[in-house]
């Protein structure tokens, strides 16, 4: 028997289905990464800007347990790593080192990553609602910015 599997029976194949073995998701949301415009989507979904971290809680809440729930299915543990220089494509090989190749959620990772972030706040003198950017370690990066208050 020589050739691939689909050219032994291609007259029995009616199409082929492929995927990739593995997906990795990075990128930036463009609309929302900035300070005006998450607070223009917050607006256009009826959040004030101030309810942020109670809406957000709810989306953190269940993606937590949606990751806990595969992790328990497939027998694996959440490995939470908290230094930002260990770098977690090496976690997982060293796991399937462990493991082997064979399909199957591989591992689950929880991490605390540096990001920009806004903190809200209201001038009780102008009236006006101000989001300072930060850079997400506690330091501001820019000043603050004035917008229509929600």
């Amino acid at each position: 028997m020589t050739g691939s599997l689909t050219e032994r029976y291609d007259d029995r194949i009616a199409g082929v289905l492929s995927c990739y073995d593995r997906v990795v998701v990075t990128g930036t949301l463009p609309t929302v990464c900035y300070a005006a415009g998450m607070t223009k989507f917050l607006h256009a979904i009826g959040v004030r800007i101030f309810d942020y971290p109670q809406f957000a809680s709810t989306l953190r809440d269940r993606v937590r347990e949606r990751a806990a729930s595969l992790a328990a299915e497939a027998g694996i543990t959440i490995e939470h790593i908290a230094k930002s220089h260990i770098r977690k494509e090496a976690v997982v090989a060293e796991v399937l080192k462990r493991r082997g190749e064979h399909p199957g959620l591989v591992h689950v990772i929880s991490a605390m990553e540096a990001c920009g972030a806004y903190q809200p706040r209201h001038d009780k003198q102008t009236h006006k609602t101000l989001r300072p950017q930060n850079s997400g370690l506690g330091s501001n990066t820019e000043g603050p910015q004035a917008f229509r208050a929600l």
